[in-house]
């Protein structure tokens, strides 16, 4: 059984927000490299982030149908870098790097997590989230409900976390992960510091509660 709930705090573009999120007990950082994305980053924002991390809390890498010199230059930047791919990827383009990765699926009646699990056999963990147009869960819950078939391997529960409502996701899901970007913010693209500390407050509370 999953004793603890790892945190993903994604689309981090302050120096100051990468270290509340670390003081705050996240466990990995996401760096959008997506460029019609409003919280994306150059690959030089990227690496003075990445330099503030500790040892043991993860870069990630979201990238959306990006160039392979795209990733490769990411790669060669960022040691440790592990790669998201939210966009329209195929199981080849997310494995050809040899790298551990993050595959992310949007959730809708007829997803077969099962099937998108045999795809991606090397993939760390799939990362649900909600379907919207164009890419990323757009700040959106989707139904948990759906998830009923048990994935034989760790899923990270995305799409409209906040510190509200993820107790009620973990309890739901039970997921390896979570992963928040919207949530943490008072407007859109900028992080709150305070708002981190409380998503992550939130996570580890609701774990405390599942041990007892």
């Amino acid at each position: 059984m999953n004793q603890r709930t790892r945190i993903k705090i994604c689309g981090l573009r302050e120096a100051a927000d990468v270290d509340a999120a670390v003081e705050a007990g996240a466990d990995a950082l996401g760096l959008v490299f997506y460029a019609k994305s409003v919280r994306a980053l150059s690959l030089d924002q990227a690496c003075h982030l990445a330099e503030r991390l500790p040892p043991f809390v993860t870069p990630v890498g979201l990238f959306v149908n990006a160039a392979p010199a795209e990733v490769e230059a990411a790669l060669r930047a960022i040691p440790g870098l592990l790669l998201q791919f939210h966009g329209d990827e195929t199981p080849g383009d997310c494995e050809r790097w040899g790298r551990p990765y993050l595959r992310a699926v949007a959730v809708r009646p007829e997803t077969d997590l099962l099937d998108c699990a045999r795809r991606h056999p090397r993939a760390q963990a799939l990362l649900l989230d909600a379907p919207v147009e164009g890419y990323g869960g757009g700040g959106k819950v989707f139904d948990w409900s759906l998830l009923k078939t048990s994935v034989p391997y760790p899923v990270v529960l995305s799409g409209g976390l906040n510190a509200d409502n993820v107790a009620d996701g973990i309890r739901c899901v039970r997921p390896w992960a979570v992963d928040v970007s919207s949530g943490v913010e008072i407007s859109r693209g900028v992080k709150s510091p305070d708002l981190i500390r409380r998503f992550c407050a939130a996570v580890h509370a609701a774990d405390a509660a599942h041990t007892r």
